[in-house]
């Protein structure tokens, strides 16, 4: 059976004396839904709005249970079962006056479905707590029945399933353990004899350490400096001995060495003469080898540039080819047009450096001729 969809508006008039505690909420003045009614009522409905009857009324009310899910909607008294359901989307409500100027007057996001062979009292269920996770999930299931998964147009059935992204479940404690745990840990504390606690850092550790040894090098010279203050006359006494040995023989070594000097001098002539020599054919030999260094220097970077240059050649290829299977497959005409011009630009491309490759070979067999 095709349901008929039709937008009802109820107003309340407020006066004056509405609520004599001030601390109670304001009454809605308005509120709008979809009303979806079988067929045949339907069409009554909306003979009757169309005609604008006086005792509309009288011939359509709305009845809602204490739930605000349910209710009984009336068709010339005629009842109807209806349940009042959240709408996947939002649709703007616009009222004019002259057909020309439209005013937005509402967001409808519900919907009361009327069935003919509803249950028009339906038992009502308990309210649980909303402390215990179980009954959280009991709320969360009931409120599950009263979602549609479809929208209003036929494009939009079971949009809630198609279009909707499944939100990722975040496993994180909840505040309120946190907070007891917080808590309990701080009672404990209160309770405790003494207590001691300390945060540790790793970056504060390293550097603590790192300051702890120039500490202990810097402290070891004082602390030996100041050893040294209380005898320090005897120990003065001692070093002066000390360098006056140590004078004495490089006194004594200095005479024997004026004498082998004379000796030495006709035997350091011939040693420099045979010492000029070999430097000379080792610089000869360094030359040599020097220049044969540079010339595979010079090779292995020819090596590296005509490497490189096929690479991009391959490249180059792969993207030629990529580029006429496009083609191929296109049968537009103007986009075929423009991917045979970016095609024409690969194959210069793909010359320029089939020529920069054939240069850079010449050069390397010229080099390695050499």
């Amino acid at each position: 059976m095709q349901n008929k969809k039709t937008k009802m508006t109820s107003k309340i008039k407020v006066g004056k004396a509405v609520s004599k505690n001030k601390d109670d909420a304001p009454h809605e003045l308005e509120s709008q839904f979809v009303l979806r009614l079988p067929p045949e009522y339907a069409s009554t409905v909306r003979r009757a709005v169309q005609s604008g009857s006086v005792n509309l009324k009288d011939r359509l009310t709305i009845e809602l249970h204490a739930d605000g899910r349910h209710g009984i909607v009336r068709v010339d008294r005629v009842p109807l079962a209806c349940k009042l359901v959240d709408l996947p989307c939002i649709l703007e409500s616009l009222k004019t006056v002259d057909k020309k100027t439209f005013y937005k007057t509402a967001d409808v996001c519900q919907m009361l479905v009327c069935t003919v062979d509803g249950d028009l009292y339906p038992p009502l269920e308990e309210p649980t707590g909303i402390t215990d996770p179980k009954n959280k999930k009991k709320d969360k299931d009931k409120e599950k029945k009263f979602v549609w998964n479809h929208g209003i147009t036929c494009p939009l059935k079971n949009t809630r399933k198609r279009r909707f992204r499944k939100t990722a479940k975040k496993k994180y404690i909840e505040s309120p353990d946190v907070e007891k745990e917080v808590k309990r840990l701080l009672s404990t504390d209160s309770e405790a004899v003494s207590v001691r606690w300390e945060v540790i850092a790793e970056d504060e550790t390293k550097e603590a350490d790192n300051h702890g040894s120039l500490a202990n090098l810097d402290s070891s010279p004082g602390t030996s400096g100041h050893k040294l203050g209380h005898g320090s006359s005897v120990e003065r006494d001692e070093l002066r001995e000390i360098f006056n040995d140590i004078s004495s023989s490089s006194e004594d070594e200095e005479d024997e060495g004026d004498r082998h000097e004379d000796e030495d001098l006709n035997i350091m002539d011939t040693e420099e003469d045979l010492e000029r020599q070999l430097q000379e054919k080792l610089n000869e030999s360094d030359g040599a080898r020097d220049e044969s260094e540079g010339n595979n220097q010079i090779v292995l970077e020819f090596q590296v540039q005509i490497n490189n240059v096929k690479n991009k050649l391959q490249e180059t290829q792969d993207r030629k080819k990529q580029q006429e299977d496009l083609i191929m497959k296109v049968e537009n005409l103007a986009l075929k047009n423009r991917f045979q011009t970016l095609l024409d630009e690969i194959i210069q491309e793909e010359e320029r450096l089939m020529e920069q490759l054939a240069s850079l070979q010449e050069q390397l067999d010229s080099l390695i001729e050499k």
